[in-house]
């Protein structure tokens, strides 16, 4: 049986070679100026833009388990405020699903499965002696609506996100695409007497 990778390349080769790129060719600005952070779960890959209307080209989509901001000044947050600054973005939707494998995630279980996996208890206590927070790094969240909240107060309240740029929060439901709002981010971040 062939690698998968070896059938990616295989596939890349004649996806190249037909021109069957061309359909997707954009260039690196959002053209509906959004950002959009989501889970990695594969039922959203193609779902999620279909059920938000989005097309190639129209927003910048950050993918990771649980669509979580977890640190103010780690690479999530550097590519949210790298798509406003840089490329325009004027509005961020957090985007959550229902079903999330993040929900109930615990540390002591991926550490077991690491250690199945042949990671020594050497390793995983080198990691607790240097200061790494497992048990922070290595969580999920009690309900989905928790972890989207979370993201949306990092985010709206990072001192580098100018006021003018809106923070949503949205649960999708993985298997019809139904979209529910948790929090409409307009008018939120405008300061006190500014108009809006």
């Amino acid at each position: 049986m062939a690698k998968l990778l070896q059938t990616i390349l295989e596939h890349n080769a004649t996806f190249v070679g037909t021109g069957a790129y061309e359909q997707f060719r954009t260039d690196r600005f959002p053209n509906k100026k959004m950002v959009v952070l989501t889970c990695m779960d594969t039922r959203l890959t193609e779902l999620l833009p279909q059920a938000m209307n989005l097309r190639q080209g129209d927003a910048k989509i950050i993918k990771n388990g649980g669509a979580i901001v977890s640190h103010p000044f780690g690479s999530v947050m550097r590519s949210i405020l790298v798509a406003i600054y840089e490329l325009g973005a004027t509005e961020i939707a957090v985007v959550g699903h229902h079903g999330c494998g993040m929900t109930g995630l615990s540390c002591d279980s991926i550490l077991d499965k690491a250690r199945h996996r042949g990671i020594s208890d050497d390793v995983i206590q080198t990691l607790v002696h240097a200061g790494i927070d497992l048990p922070g790094w290595l969580r999920g969240f009690e309900h989905v609506t928790d972890g989207v909240q979370q993201s949306v107060a990092m985010i709206r309240n990072h001192p580098l996100l100018p006021h003018d740029v809106s923070v949503h929060g949205l649960l999708i439901n993985p298997e019809t695409g139904k979209l529910d709002v948790l929090t409409a981010g307009y008018e939120v971040n405008v300061p006190a007497g500014a108009s809006s």
